[in-house]
């Protein structure tokens, strides 16, 4: 293997790394002996060889797909000859489409990007744009066509008209894909695929921020929660095992070192009788705050065995608990947060978040939910839309309970800006930045009792 293909491969084991994949020293090796058994000529191949040393989950293809196109492009450099016009390209690409030549739509989206996507004219500032491309050349307005076009040659054996449109978006999305792969690889080689990697690769779905993941990207997100609550399980199954060995008991050890002669040969322990903790969330789920919310709820629900009781209250500028609708909401995911913003009384005379209220209405109505045994988690971003957000209850909290978190989703350099009361309740409570899945699973698996 040269200098510059390990130099390559070395820059993308970095990249895969700078995304959150974790990419030892051994997989490294063994993609590197991949690579120099299968070649470069067979592109497809490479790809596969790659993924197979280096992917611990299946979650990780989106990124190792485009971190790859860019590490190891289809070509190098543009095109040569004139793209032809938009309406000949459209034409050309309406046929692809209905034949599924993906071959053919490779093609295109090289041209598409070449004829279409650039912009600029002086050397540092020109470049390529997929939003420029597919907006001057808007495949998606082409699906009834590839549809009739597809009718009219007798090729939808075995689809109905959903399915047939189905299948025609799915290769439009495909095509979209190729798009904006060429054109982040031709960026990449101007700018250098170091900084393209890290700045325009979409990260895995743990990584996404909370405030910021769009649906599609959440609903993604919710798939995960089995996963992660099987692995948080058996690591707070082994943290009580060791908890429950107990510790030294310094008075019977000496006395039993006395037969031999003073050295404390057989340690003895105390034994506990730990009895398993109780949780309370209190869940902000008004706008955006909402997707956190719901992924930590279903989470937790997935933990319910861990302990001996689990309440769950949500709130706007009312709360209420919804316990049972949760239990009823691990079959549906989904739909879970639409339910209970639908059956539980979360708002009073206005519709935006008002901590203070909620927390005084929490010690009044559900107080004795909290108790010695009790940890409390609460879930928001502390933006109190300029109202009081009354320290004392959640003083009065804190009193209670065994242990008190708050989980705010906002980055940390935003507490304390515009209405955020962040800095304020921090000092009654422990108050944690959590943006995303990844963090939201570090934290849970540390701060959890056992």
């Amino acid at each position: 293997m040269s200098a510059e293909v390990a130099d390559r491969l070395v820059g993308f084991v970095a990249a895969l790394r700078a995304h959150g994949l974790r990419v030892g020293t051994g997989e490294t090796v063994d993609a590197a002996e991949a690579a120099a058994a299968l070649g470069f000529a067979d592109r497809g191949l490479l790809r596969e060889g790659l993924a197979a040393t280096l992917l611990h989950s299946t979650d990780q293809r989106r990124v190792f797909d485009t971190v790859f196109d860019l590490y190891f492009p289809h070509g190098v450099g543009a095109p040569q000859g004139e793209p032809g016009d938009r309406d000949d390209l459209r034409d050309r690409l309406a046929a692809a489409l209905a034949a599924g030549d993906e071959t053919m739509l490779a093609r295109l989206a090289i041209e598409a990007v070449d004829g279409l996507g650039g912009y600029g004219s002086s050397p540092g500032a020109d470049g390529w744009s997929s939003y420029q491309t597919l907006e001057r050349l808007r495949p998606q307005t082409l699906l009834a066509r590839v549809r009739d076009d597809i009718r009219a040659r007798g090729g939808d054996v075995g689809f109905t008209d959903r399915l047939l449109e189905d299948e025609i978006r799915r290769r439009i999305e495909a095509f979209r894909a190729r798009v904006a792969g060429e054109a982040r690889r031709r960026v990449a080689e101007r700018r250098g695929r170091d900084e393209i990697a890290r700045r325009a690769v979409a990260p895995t779905a743990d990584r996404v921020d909370f405030l910021y993941a769009g649906k599609d990207r959440l609903a993604e997100l919710r798939r995960t929660v089995q996963p992660l609550a099987r692995k948080l399980a058996t690591r707070m199954a082994a943290r009580r095992r060791r908890a429950s060995r107990g510790t030294i008991d310094l008075r019977r050890t000496l006395r039993g070192s006395l037969s031999t002669g003073g050295v404390p040969m057989r340690p003895v322990l105390r034994r506990r009788r730990p009895a398993r903790p109780e949780l309370v969330l209190l869940c902000d789920v008004s706008g955006s705050v909402s997707g956190f919310s719901d992924f930590t709820m279903l989470l937790v629900q997935a933990l319910h065995d861990q302990f001996s009781k689990v309440r769950v209250f949500a709130f706007v500028n009312r709360i209420d608990e919804v316990t049972g609708l949760l239990e009823h909401g691990a079959a549906d995911p989904e739909g879970l947060g639409a339910r209970i913003r639908a059956e539980a009384n979360l708002t009073g005379y206005h519709g935006s978040s008002d901590y203070g209220v909620a927390l005084g209405e929490f010690g009044q109505r559900y107080g004795a939910a909290v108790g010695p045994r009790t940890t409390v988690f609460v879930l928001g971003d502390a933006r109190t839309n300029m109202s009081d957000p009354n320290l004392a209850a959640l003083r009065q909290i804190a009193e209670q309970a065994r242990h008190v978190h708050w989980l705010n989703p906002e980055p940390r350099s935003l507490w304390g800006t515009g209405d955020s009361a962040a800095p304020e309740y921090a000092q009654s409570v422990a108050m944690h930045e959590c943006r995303n899945a990844h963090q939201l699973g570090a934290l849970v698996g540390r701060l959890l009792p056992v």
